[in-house]
């Protein structure tokens, strides 16, 4: 079965017409005969061996529809009935559609014992069976089962093996469907399960009056009615063992002889983890409490109650839900003692229910179908108004940190609005018992159909197509008549050149300066080589090499591929062939002998993740000219690679272009429609245009294609929040929460098989780090989600998208909100900070706000280092310096060995040009066993203000290990600076050279070659330097002047305006060779 969702505002709006379009299905039908025929009934000997005549006692819903005849037993215990009877339903009639849906028909076997003439027969119940008619509410007429019979005991000390038990063979039809073709695709079956309720207070004890222990729901049905499902008979259990699970679910009838006919035929409870609940109580920290609770006194019905909800009934339903998810569970006990007369008191009754009824009930969620719900008690009216119940829940919601297993406060309505305003304190502390105790019921709600069906997965690929077009697939590969002349000519070239490389070693190279040769000399030549060419082999290996393409020729051009009928077709075939060959050949020939063949272009040296470095560098500086160039470098390089049209994308988003962002997501997506990160980003996009019926297609074609994306979920349920759509919202975020309390429990569960294999080892028990995290993925614990892999954003100017007033009130309450104990100890991963991780490296700053919004609220000691650093990057984004220190000072002291912590407030010090401090931090990042997540542009800033300080040893070793980790550009251009003030020329040459040919187009390594060239007394190579120094437009102002002052004081570099050609760029420059590092040597 699907789940069923909450309404939005549009859906709600939708369903609405639907049920006033269906008027006449709600209306009284006429009563229809419901037919019940026993057939004959099997192994009675089972139940008792000398039972001899037996008939049928039929009963439904309180009313006897008949007996059967008088019928033998057979010695195998059969006994054939054949006995029907039948009642009419009618939705008006004491038989409605209600009670044929959780009433089944009651059938008694009864044994008639045989007495003398004079003496009337006796009848004793000998087993009872239920028939369930839940099936002609589900579209059938007729069906046939096999119910079992179980036996009635003969005294109340008598216990009852369950395998001592028959069977009824039982037929039920009628002659028309009892709902309609719309009924039955518009209504729906609700059916409530209610188990126990735990953790009882002291009140309820084992001494005094006997108790009938009884619970109610409500259930909006047409119009201004309520329907009432009602479980009776609750038991008051002491403390003792657990309830087995397996159990089977109970009938709610109360006149049943056999015990176990009151169980539910294939139906049980089965339990399951706390974690899979959809209520409260189903945290980690709750299962310690829930273990004893179970297992001390409760009241236990184990009990399921069904509705059957007409078309009208299923828009109200849905109508509540949307308004408001909690509804009142009303819990009360009635006295069953005897008066002094000995008759039961009914004034007594009601007046005991009355009172315990404001004082148990619990609030219950209806959003979703299947869910084990616990709750905390909570006292609320049977009659609450919306209005109220949408304060409780706020109330709930505020108060849910003040205790750990009460996310309810006792706020107490009243449900006789005549109460006097005195009886409102005492029945406040009446009812705050329930809380105190923690009293919470478990239950199981399910719809047989869901309220809004989910979209199918092929209706959510044809939207996104729709959207989207596919890419046109990649053009075939050439195998055709072209590609076959074309293999020819290539066989033909190479066996020219063969054989005139075997020419050329008979007779030697004839150069043109020693005029022709007779025409006798050539054929001498001639004869000789083909001597040469037969004896040797060559001649027969060149025509086996050729025949392959000669082959395809005939098989692709002229479509030859079967025998030919006659030998004149076959000769006269031959004949075109061979002139087609001959003139190929001499075209192959001609262009071989008359034209010289093109030297390939020399293969790039830059890699793609070079690219990818390259343009990362590039923003921190603040260039994004160069990084926008690096990016599209990437995608010409391969424009079906869906990573770099994402990486582009997230470029744009950071430079506010959000259309050209959704451009290149779209293109992703065109490339892979099943790809998960390219609809999210599609989905971030849409709400940032305000596509939000776009946007939610692809937030839900995410979450269907990879159902345990905890990404995903939470993405979807950040935006049908945004749209108001809290129903979605939290089931988008519970099953987030699911599924990461899973991948904790299996990360968990590796550490400590290893440590049960390899002894005692401390390991931590947060997430594990992966290579390349993906949305679906967990961080380490030591890493702080939103700053792993391409943390670069701590640098990058703030975006146009700015969270609410409401969020960004929140953001900031988190600085005075109390701290957590400092130390290594770190919470672990949740759903929203996962999400910040997958945002920040996209630059999707709205949604980051949002989850970050969340991640205050629901963390319980306090915000983590990992969100003071998200929240810390963001204000940085927004070059809001002093609110990004205030959260870095609250990162480290939270954990103060995290060197993503250090790093960061490195490059907020560095952006503040408080160089000090920023070296400080930069060195104490590199120090940490732990590298940071942004190694790379820690060494590239520590290295220049090594570089500023003229420590250029240090400034060395620091560029060089970045080259190490992650050679560029810039980082050989800060090895070959530092080593140019410490004079050693030849490896500030080398470092040069290979910044030079990573990326020619920078100003400051030809500046820095020129001096180097000057150095040298190498006049032309300094010249060439200088000139693509001054084009590039070097914006170092103290190199230019330091270049001008050597040219003046050496007397040469400084040549005219350069007359190179336009549309050139710089060459790129080769390692030099050691006689032009010398100008000794020249």
């Amino acid at each position: 079965m699907e789940v069923p969702a909450g309404l939005s505002a549009g859906k709600e709006s939708s369903a609405l017409p639907a049920a006033a379009a269906l008027p006449n299905e709600s209306q009284p039908t006429p009563a229809t005969p419901v037919q019940i025929t026993v057939l004959k009934a099997q192994d009675l000997k089972t139940i008792k061996s000398n039972v001899s005549v037996t008939l049928v006692h039929a009963e439904f819903n309180g009313v006897i529809l008949g007996d059967s005849s008088k019928t033998d037993v057979l010695p195998d215990g059969t006994a054939n009935y054949n006995f029907t009877t039948s009642f009419e339903c009618s939705p008006d009639g004491p038989n409605s559609l209600d009670d044929i849906v959780q009433k089944p028909v009651l059938l008694t076997v009864i044994e008639v014992l045989q007495r003398d003439q004079k003496q009337k027969e006796k009848t004793v119940p000998l087993g009872q069976a239920v028939v369930d008619l839940l099936p002609l509410l589900q579209g059938q007429c007729s069906f046939k089962v096999s119910a079992p019979l179980y036996a009635v005991p003969t005294s109340p000390l008598e216990s009852l093996h369950p395998e001592a038990k028959g069977g009824l063979e039982v037929t039920v039809c009628t002659k028309e469907p009892l709902l309609s073709a719309a009924q039955l695709s518009n209504g729906n079956l609700l059916s409530v399960t209610l188990e126990a309720a735990y953790s009882l207070p002291e009140a309820f004890a084992a001494t005094g009056p006997l108790q009938n222990y009884m619970a109610c729901l409500q259930v909006p049905a047409a119009g201004e009615k309520e329907f009432s499902l009602l479980f009776k008979n609750g038991i008051l259990k002491l403390a003792g063992e657990k309830e087995p699970l397996p159990r089977p679910k109970k009938w709610p009838l109360a006149n049943i002889m056999a015990p176990g006919a009151l169980n539910i035929p294939n139906s049980f409870i089965v339990g399951g983890p706390y974690e899979d609940e959809d209520g409260e109580l189903n945290k980690r920290e709750d299962k310690e409490f829930r273990i004893q609770a179970e297992s001390t006194k409760r009241i236990v019905w184990d009990m399921e109650r069904r509705c059957y909800l007409d078309p009208a009934a299923v828009v109200i339903l849905q109508k509540c839900i949307a308004e408001c998810q909690y509804w009142p569970m009303e819990v009360c006990g009635m006295s069953v003692a005897s008066s002094s007369k000995g008759k039961t008191s009914k004034a007594d009754k009601t007046k005991s229910q009355h009172s315990v009824l404001r004082d148990l009930r619990t609030q219950l969620s209806l959003s979703k179908e299947g869910s084990w719900t616990p709750g905390i008690s909570t006292p609320l009216s049977r009659a609450v108004p919306s209005k109220t119940r949408k304060e409780d829940k706020e109330k709930i919601t505020k108060d849910k940190d003040s205790n750990r297993r009460m996310s309810n406060a006792p706020k107490i309505q009243l449900s006789d609005a005549t109460v006097e305003a005195e009886n409102v304190t005492y029945l406040s502390l009446d009812g705050q018992q329930y809380v105190e105790a923690g009293t919470f019921l478990v239950m199981e709600i399910k719809l047989d159909k869901a309220l809004v069906p989910k979209r199918l997965r092929e209706e959510l690929t044809r939207r996104v197509k729709q959207m989207i077009p596919p890419r046109p697939p990649l053009p075939p590969r050439t195998a055709g008549a072209k590609k076959a002349v074309e293999d020819y000519h290539n066989h033909i070239t190479s066996i020219a050149v063969a054989i005139l490389s075997e020419y050329h070693e008979l007779f030697g190279k004839q150069l043109p300066d020693q005029g022709a040769i007779d025409h006798q000399t050539l054929e001498e030549q001639k004869r000789q080589l083909n001597f040469e060419l037969n004896s040797s082999g060559k001649y027969f290996a060149f025509k086996e090499q050729l025949k392959y393409a000669v082959v395809k020729i005939v098989r692709e051009k002229y479509l030859k591929t079967t025998a030919f009928e006659t030998q004149e077709q076959f000769q006269s075939f031959l004949s075109e062939l061979y002139v087609y060959l001959m003139d190929e050949m001499h075209i192959a020939l001609n262009q071989l002998l008359s034209e010289e063949a093109a030297s390939p272009a020399p293969l790039s040296r830059t890699t793609e993740e070079q690219l990818w470095l390259f343009a990362r560098e590039a923003e921190v500086n603040k260039d994004y000219k160069l990084a926008s160039l690096y990016h599209q470098q990437r995608v010409a390089q391969d424009q079906r690679n869906i990573q770099y049209w994402l990486d582009y994308g997230a470029f744009c988003l950071l430079l506010e272009e959000t259309t050209k962002a959704q451009e290149c997501f779209q293109q992703a997506l065109s490339l892979d429609p099943h790809h998960i990160q390219s609809l999210l980003l599609c989905g971030i996009v849409a709400v940032m245009l305000e596509h939000y019926e776009e946007a939610e297609i692809f937030f839900e074609d995410a979450c269907c294609l990879e159902p345990s994306s905890i990404v995903a979920w939470t993405l979807s349920g950040l935006f049908y929040e945004l749209q108001n759509n809290n129903i979605q919202a939290e089931m988008a975020f519970r099953e987030a929460k699911k599924l990461l309390q899973a991948q904790i429990a299996q990360e968990r569960s590796i550490p400590e098989a290893a440590e049960g294999e390899e002894g005692k080892k401390h390991i931590s028990a947060g997430c594990v780090r992966s290579p390349s995290p993906g949305p679906g993925e967990c961080l380490p614990e030591k890493v702080p989600d939103g700053s792993a892999d391409k943390l670069s954003e701590v640098v990058e100017p703030a975006l146009v998208c700015v969270a609410p007033e409401e969020e960004a009130t929140a953001l900031e309450a988190a600085l005075k909100a109390p701290s957590p104990v400092s130390g290594l100890s770190r919470p672990p991963c949740t759903i929203f900070m996962k999400a910040v991780e997958f945002l920040m490296k996209v630059n999707a700053i709205q949604f980051v706000h949002r989850a970050l919004a969340h991640e205050l609220l629901s963390l319980q000691g306090g915000p983590s280092c990992a969100y003071y650093l998200a929240l810390a990057q963001t204000y940085l984004l927004k070059e809001d310096l002093s609110k990004c220190e205030e959260c870095l000072c609250e990162a480290i002291r939270i954990d103060y060995m995290n060197p993503n912590v250090w790093a960061q407030k490195g490059h907020l010090c560095y952006l503040k040009r408080d160089f000090g401090e920023a070296k400080e931090c930069y060195e104490r990042t590199i120090n940490f066993v732990e590298d940071a997540a942004d190694m790379h542009f820690v060494y590239l800033r520590l290295g220049s203000i090594y570089l500023e300080e003229k420590e250029y040893g240090r400034a060395k070793q620091t560029y060089l290990l970045a080259c190490k980790n992650s050679a560029s550009c810039l980082t050989w251009l800060g090895v070959g600076i530092a080593c140019y003030r410490l004079e050693e020329m030849v490896e500030a040459e080398d470092a040069l050279s290979e910044a030079n040919a990573l990326s020619n187009t920078n100003a400051e390594v030809w500046g820095y070659l020129a001096l180097i060239c000057l150095q040298g007394g190498r006049q032309l190579e300094a010249e060439q330097c200088y000139k693509y120094t001054v084009k590039l437009g070097l914006r170092n102002d103290a190199l230019l002047r330091e270049i001008r002052a050597a040219q003046q004081r050496l007397g040469f570099g400084n040549p005219p305006p350069p007359n190179t050609p336009s549309g050139k760029g710089p060459p790129r420059r080769s390692r030099p060779t050691p006689a032009s590092r010398d100008p000794r040597s020249t």
